[in-house]
């Protein structure tokens, strides 16, 4: 987990890091960060002279941001968590924003990282899975359900591997760095090699590499170009740990995508800007959008 006290313009002031101990089950995730939350306050009260007015809080999985619930989240084994009301309670009544963690992100991205400026953006992180954040005048479109971006679970492949979902071919199945990783890992012999092996070997020229790397960012491209003829962004953010090797992936996707729009008008893509602090920024900017909603009111 991270976790940050956040100033009005977006600046952090202070981060923290914990473990989410989800090997000891939901219930004692929650309290962590309940715990954790409450001890972020009281340092803003030792440290620097006054307290949080509102916090946020940002989660993976299935969120309903307007009852404050966490409904639900695979890797941390909850279900229908009050998140919002449980932690107001622990933090003395303190207005709280709850929002899904790819949302967040790109919240932050969109107003104070790679985005800022730009009135329609798409934020794409490339993780173990692949969502997206749709950006529109400082917001993110959360969708009639609270299921928009989901950008991973486009079928780029129809004959490709099974998702999780219950789809075949989707594109966190064929682009993800959990996709390449384990592409490479077979073509490599090497169990243990990852995306990041990957994109060093592509670096040096191995032809295997090359051919794992061109795969994943064919179907990255496809599942890309989709997303631009539904959304049409003027920014395409490309954030997650796949990003981290540089031209050595936007060269080429750029490339790609170019060779597959028609109509379609490019987008400028660009790497994420505030790395893995994007949750807590948006998470802080959550809070300050709550209180600024509630003096309108």
């Amino acid at each position: 987990m991270k976790a940050a006290l956040v100033g009005t313009d977006g600046t952090l002031l202070h981060e923290a890091r914990r473990a989410t101990d989800r090997e000891r089950g939901a219930d004692a995730v929650v309290e962590t960060i309940l715990a954790f939350a409450a001890e972020l306050r009281a340092h803003g009260e030792e440290h620097l002279g006054e307290s949080a007015v509102a916090a946020g809080v940002a989660v993976p999985g299935i969120v309903d941001s307007e009852k404050g619930v966490a409904v639900y989240a695979a890797n941390l084994g909850w279900r229908d968590v009050p998140l919002r009301a449980l932690l107001s309670e622990r933090l003395g009544a303190l207005p709280v924003a709850l929002g899904h963690d790819v949302r967040t992100g790109g919240l932050a991205e969109g107003r104070i990282g790679a985005g800022r400026g730009a009135d329609r953006f798409l934020f794409v992180p490339l993780g173990t899975g692949i969502a997206g954040a749709i950006g529109i005048a400082g917001s993110i479109e959360a969708g009639a359900h609270g299921d928009a971006g989901e950008i991973g679970h486009i079928v780029v492949r129809p004959d490709g591997p099974d998702c999780s979902c219950g789809q075949r071919g989707c594109l966190e199945t064929l682009a993800s760095a959990a996709a390449v990783t384990r592409a490479w890992a077979a073509a490599s012999g090497d169990p243990d090699a990852d995306a990041a092996d990957c994109a060093k070997a592509v670096e040096a020229g191995d032809r295997a590499a090359i051919a794992v790397w061109r795969d994943a960012i064919d179907a990255l491209a496809a599942g890309l170009v989709t997303a631009l003829t539904l959304l049409d962004p003027g920014t395409l953010i490309i954030g997650g740990g796949l990003a981290e090797a540089g031209e050595t992936l936007f060269t080429p996707l750029r490339a790609a995508v170019e060779e597959r729009v028609t109509f379609q008008k490019l987008p400028h893509i660009v790497p994420a800007a505030l790395g893995d602090t994007a949750g807590c920024l948006g998470a802080g900017l959550l809070a300050w959008d709550l209180l600024s909603t509630e003096v309108s009111v």
